[in-house]
């Protein structure tokens, strides 16, 4: 794959040089404007089952957690199939106030963590349907900086396993993903859209929950603190250095409808 970051000429800007999905017609990932949002009372909260954590790894573009399962953990809400939980992982800023990829009414949020599903229903593997239409479905969370979260103290632990690129660390104690999420599962926002990184493959359907998740600014630090090069790796002394403001900007709508399973 061609070399892409989030600054310079591998920034966003350039993506579409060299991975042509990222000019496509449905994007992510995208503001979400609240009073636009079409109201569809029938969403109900999705199913969720568990999966266990296998290990994570730090891959010098984000910090991902990758899940051993062979069961169906996702279903149910506005999807149509079953999915089953591939990885998770996260995007955040430098500092308080930019981080998350998408926005609600213009507003960022301070990172934002992806739950990754792929279709088991229609393919047969998590990498035949990275590519296709409703191959994944992405559980979305925003998180800002507020009040310590319980939750993120297992996975601020993991962190210190993974500071550097290509760090990686076999989970043994047991963790559960879904402990990430907020305690409102009900109201969600939902759309058709993309990756968010290179290839920019237009396969996702996203499912963005309303309510944020809050984590204390010292849990916060452990994503902020991680680096973007390999153990033994000179640094350059500047920002780039740390594995931080890892994010897309938000990309049009193009006419595509965000459906709300919730009145505002």
């Amino acid at each position: 794959m061609a070399q892409w970051g989030y600054t310079g000429e591998t920034g966003p800007a350039h993506w579409c040089d060299n991975f042509p999905d990222a000019k496509g017609q449905r994007q992510s990932p995208i503001d979400i404007v609240t009073k636009d949002a079409k109201v569809d009372a029938a969403l109900g909260p999705l199913k969720l089952t568990p999966a266990r954590c296998a290990d994570v790894v730090n891959n010098g573009k984000t910090v991902q957690v990758n899940i051993d399962s062979s069961e169906t953990n996702m279903c149910g809400g506005p999807l149509k199939h079953n999915y089953r939980f591939a990885q998770f992982h996260f995007h955040w800023g430098s500092k308080d106030g930019q981080g998350s990829e998408h926005t609600v009414d213009g507003k960022p949020y301070d990172a934002e963590l992806h739950l990754v599903h792929w279709n088991t229903d229609v393919f047969k593997a998590v990498g035949e349907a990275l590519p296709k239409d409703q191959g994944l479905a992405v559980l979305t969370a925003f998180i800002k900086v507020g009040k310590e979260n319980s939750a993120w103290n297992k996975l601020v632990a993991l962190l210190t396993n993974v500071k550097c690129k290509n760090d990686k660390f076999s989970i043994q104690e047991a963790f559960d993903a879904l402990s990430l999420l907020p305690e409102n599962k009900s109201d969600y926002w939902t759309y058709e859209g993309s990756l968010t990184t290179p290839p920019c493959y237009e396969s996702a359907r996203f499912i963005i929950y309303r309510e944020p998740v809050e984590v204390s600014a010292e849990q916060m630090s452990a994503l902020r603190g991680l680096l973007s090069y390999c153990k033994g790796e000179t640094p350059c002394c500047n920002a780039s250095d740390n594995l931080s403001d890892n994010y897309r900007p938000v990309m049009p709508l193009n006419g595509r409808v965000v459906t709300a399973s919730f009145q505002a």
